[in-house]
């Protein structure tokens, strides 16, 4: 028997930061069994929004909601079609290729028996396409947590906007010790606790919601031996002065999000607050920065 045709709709974009935001939005806009919802860089390097519905959706009343989510302009690229379940599954799997960075594999469940026994894997399953490993900024922010781990145990990690909880996990799994996480973002921070669970260290990653350092949760975890902070460069800059003062003597920072061209600002924000750069690495046009305060 053959199975049931889904129905797509996508929209395209030239942006992450826009795909993630919109992708949010869609996302609760649509209760879980109405649509599915991935987002994901295309080989082309723009980014592409897509929505698999079980019934066939009003065409009408989808592009308003576009409208209404990401404007008039996005809404210009929808477009729907037919597939098949296995067809759209198929093709999101294979885009999503185990990523290696340093010690750590970042792979979807279909390839969990493709990890080395001498790394350490991080199981995101494919539909969750932000920080799943494929992005240049999560693999900047990996391969510089496996330089620390090789020199220092940090003893009190913060994961600031941990969004999927892939630094988190990688962090705890690597220390075998607790990790504090944070994000602003309601679902995110569900999807972090269900990641550290699958990932087996549910009981080592603390979740919280919270806005940047504003939350009590900071101070009783603090002051942090090492901060990871993936997001993007305008909030990097404003965090600045939050995050030197939660950071112990000598603390290390992990920042990215930021492409290359907006490193000189952010690496100046810091410097003001009294933190040197120790390493800077280069991906895909991202930038991912290393930091030690010299307080």
């Amino acid at each position: 028997m053959s199975p049931a045709p889904t129905y797509r709709a996508s929209l395209t974009l030239a942006d992450e930061a826009a795909t993630k935001q919109i992708a949010d939005v869609l996302g609760e806009t649509f209760f879980d069994d109405q649509a599915a919802i991935a987002a994901f860089e295309r080989p082309d390097g723009r980014w592409e929004v897509t929505l698999h519905f079980s019934a066939a959706p009003d065409p009408a009343a989808l592009r308003a909601q576009v409208v209404t989510a990401a404007g008039e302009t996005v809404a210009q690229t929808l477009c729907l079609d037919t597939v098949e379940a296995k067809d759209w599954v198929k093709a999101s799997l294979a885009d999503l290729k185990p990523v290696p960075a340093g010690r750590f594999v970042v792979h979807g469940a279909h390839d969990r028996m493709r990890v080395p026994a001498n790394r350490i894997g991080i199981e995101i399953e494919a539909a969750l396409a932000f920080g799943t490993g494929h992005h240049g900024t999560t693999r900047g922010c990996l391969l510089l947590l496996d330089h620390v781990l090789k020199a220092r145990r940090p003893r009190r990690v913060l994961d600031l906007g941990t969004g999927t909880g892939v630094l988190a996990i990688a962090a705890a799994r690597a220390r075998h010790d607790k990790v504090l996480a944070s994000d602003i973002d309601a679902p995110s921070v569900r999807v972090a606790r269900e990641n550290a669970r699958a990932n087996r260290c549910g009981s080592l990653v603390e979740v919280i919601r919270a806005t940047g350092f504003a939350a009590p949760d900071f101070a009783g975890h603090g002051p942090f031996d090492l901060v990871l902070a993936n997001i993007l460069a305008h909030p990097l800059r404003q965090l600045a002065g939050p995050m030197a003062s939660h950071l112990a003597p000598s603390g290390l920072v992990v920042l990215s999000g930021l492409l290359t061209p907006q490193a000189v600002a952010v690496i100046a924000a810091y410097r003001a607050r009294g933190l040197v750069v120790l390493r800077h690495l280069k991906i895909e046009g991202w930038s991912s920065l290393l930091l030690r305060s010299t307080t």
